[in-house]
This record gives C-alpha cells, structure tokens and sequence, in this order.
C-alpha cells in the first residue's frame, strides 16, 4: 500500500505561453525598467509614505529608479503580474515556512517574483532554472540533485531551502540585506568588486553604479514587487486561466514509475501529474534508486490508494520502463518532450565531443543550452535540438 504522508492546497497554471522570468509588465524586463520614466496615479508624496511603511530593512530610499519599478510591477502589470499574485497564496506559506526555521526575514519571498514570477519551470537566457532561478553548479554546491531523471531546481520546497541557504550565507558575507539580494543575482564576487570600486563603501546606492548592469534593477525591482503585493494585490485565479485544485496528496514511490501509468491506471490526467511534479524528467519517478514522491491532486487519493501496486507499476511497464528507455536515459539518449534531446555529461567529454556526436557545431550547442564558455561539468544535461 502506498504510503500517504499528507495533504495540502495547491495551485496550478494553465498557461498557452511560457512566462519570462524577467517580465512585469509583458514588454518591460528588470534590466530596462530603470532607463524609463513612469508615472503613477498617484503623487509621490503618497509613494513615498507607502515605501516608509514597507519593512525598512528592504526599503531603499525613494528616488526615480526605485519609483520606476513601483510603478511597473503596481500600476503597469501584465498577465504574468497578476497570475503570479493569484498563485502566491500557495507558494508563499512554503517560502515563510522555510525562512522562519532559517531565521531569515519573510520578505525575502518576494524575490521569487523577481526570479520566475513563480513559475517553476522557467529557464532564464543563461540557463537558471526553477523558481529561485538556480545556475547549475549553484544548485548543486547546495545539495539539489540533478541527474537524467531528476532536477530539484523545480522542486518547489528543496529549492526553496536551497535559496534560504544561499541567502543566509550572503548576508553571513555581505552583512547588509541589498547587497545580499544583489549578489543572489550576480555573485558574492562581483558585488565585492563592486565595493571595492565605490571605495569600500557599502551601502546600496554607493554600490549601485559599479554593479553588473543587469543587476542595478535587481534590488529596486524587489522593492517594486514587495510594495505591488503589498498594496495592488490581485487573486481572480478564474479570470487569468489559474485552476486552483481544493488540495493535494503526497505518496512515497519506492519502485520506477512512469506518469502514464498514473494516468491510466488511476485516471489522472497526464498533464496533471506533469504540472504538480516538474521536477522529473522524461516522465519516469525513479523510485527504485530511492524513495522519491509524487504529488497528486487530492480528489484523486482514493483511486490511488484503492490500486493494487502490481496493477499499477505492472501496467504497459514492458513499454514505459523498458531496457531500452531506461538504458537510453542512462546514456543520455532520451528525448525530453517534442524534437528535444538531453544528453547527460560524463567525464572526459567536451562539447566538441557531443557536436560530432549528434552532428551539431558547438556555437548551436552553446546558443541552445545559454553557455557563455565550453566548461562542462559531470552530470550536466545539454540538449540537442
């Protein structure tokens, strides 16, 4: 009998696009928003007492910049705004739960919006992933597995934990909450060099202009989103394309299991499975390499429980969990959805090695896969289009 661990609310999106993790108001990103002159509705004068009233260890002093992103995240935003603030009341308790046993401050949730707009599975141009925009190497120095079968960067509560650390250790380094948020998006070293610049001072604005250019915004976008949610809150789910489910159960897999036979054996539909469990890949929980879980919607507990283990893992498993599928995602072979290949790194290879391979050149490589240099690194996954 599968083991029932227990029950939560959820929300799921039901998007025809993609979001960018950038975007606040559909054709505004983070990195411009600053270069721009908005005006607001209402007077600065009004702006400001808001500002004052926010949590002062994350207000910034009120200036043009500062006001640019109040204003675009408040008054300017687009769709994914607002789908964004309808799906933080389930996302946001899993953030506080996780900050409050770090000690670290609850605001701190507001750079998810910043990150991904809380879209779990957005990759950013450079190839960050998951809703607290993990790097690669990143994720994996803070214990987030990631192989052919898994990535916990798109594990709404391991990656959450992951980011609490990662910030804890920030502000241990930086001592002061801007900097830190700052360097979560462009490294500890740059706003080290940074300082250095602004001679050694280190308050925000005297840092600001020797930041990496995209990340001046970062802070005053945080602001701007923390002061939209706020004060402009918008939750009609049903309006913005959001079917939010009554709750979820999570159930203990000790054997291989593939979403399709969840979903013919059960009757829960597949795009379900995939939308509450992003963070496995080609479809496969691999529970016979460890006890993994999965996450389905709770009006459908019962069917699960009610399913003979045999009748379900038995299912089509000479088709789903063949030798060949499974020796194929050992080898990297395995084709991740559409026309798309993920080939898994091993040691000695390079991406010339992978080009010749799959008879690609390395800048299509490169381009696909958002890689600034030809470093690889053992059980990176690169895809081949």
């Amino acid at each position: 009998m599968p083991k029932r661990l227990f029950i939560l609310p959820i929300a799921i999106v039901m998007l025809t696009t993609p979001l960018n993790a950038q975007v606040v108001a559909d054709s505004v990103t983070v990195a411009g928003i600053d270069t721009l002159h908005l005006t607001s509705t209402l007077s600065d004068s009004v702006l400001i007492k808001r500002l004052e009233a926010l949590n002062p260890s994350f207000s910034l002093p009120f200036n043009d910049v500062v006001k640019n992103y109040m204003v675009a995240y408040s008054e300017k935003r687009g769709v994914t705004m607002k789908q964004a603030m309808a799906l933080s009341d389930y996302y946001f308790p899993i953030f506080e739960e996780c900050f409050r046993k770090y000690g670290l401050p609850l605001e701190l949730k507001y750079l998810a919006i910043v990150e991904s707009m809380l879209k779990p599975t957005v990759m950013s141009r450079a190839g960050a992933l998951g809703l607290w925009q993990f790097m690669y190497r990143t994720a994996r120095s803070y214990g987030l597995r990631i192989d052919s079968y898994v990535d916990e960067r798109m594990d709404v509560e391991k990656a959450t934990d992951a980011a609490a650390r990662y910030l804890r250790n920030l502000y241990n380094m930086l001592g002061d909450w801007p900097l830190a948020i700052s360097a979560y998006n462009c490294g500890s070293g740059n706003v080290n060099k940074a300082i250095r610049r602004a001679g050694g001072k280190r308050d925000f604005w005297s840092v600001y202009p020797y930041l990496p250019r995209e990340t001046r915004g970062y802070m005053p976008a945080f602001v701007g989103a923390m002061y939209a949610f706020t004060y402009s809150r918008d939750r009609n789910a049903d309006s913005l394309g959001i079917f939010v489910p009554e709750a979820v159960d999570t159930f203990e897999v000790h054997r291989n299991l593939h979403f399709k036979q969840v979903s013919e054996v059960i009757g829960v539909p597949l795009e379900e499975i995939k939308y509450l469990n992003p963070k496995y890949y080609n479809d496969i929980i691999p529970g016979s390499g460890g006890t993994c879980t999965l996450i389905l919607p709770e009006k459908w507990t019962d069917a699960y429980l009610d399913a003979a283990p045999d009748t379900l893992y038995n299912h089509k498993a000479s088709e789903y969990l063949s030798e060949k599928v499974i020796k194929d995602i050992a080898e990297g072979k395995a084709a991740s959805g559409g026309s798309k290949t993920c080939y898994v790194v091993k040691s000695g290879d390079t991406l010339s090695h992978i080009a010749r391979r799959y008879r690609v050149s390395v800048k299509q490589l490169m381009s696909w896969n958002h890689l600034r240099s030809d470093r690889l690194s053992i059980g990176q996954r690169i895809y081949i289009y």
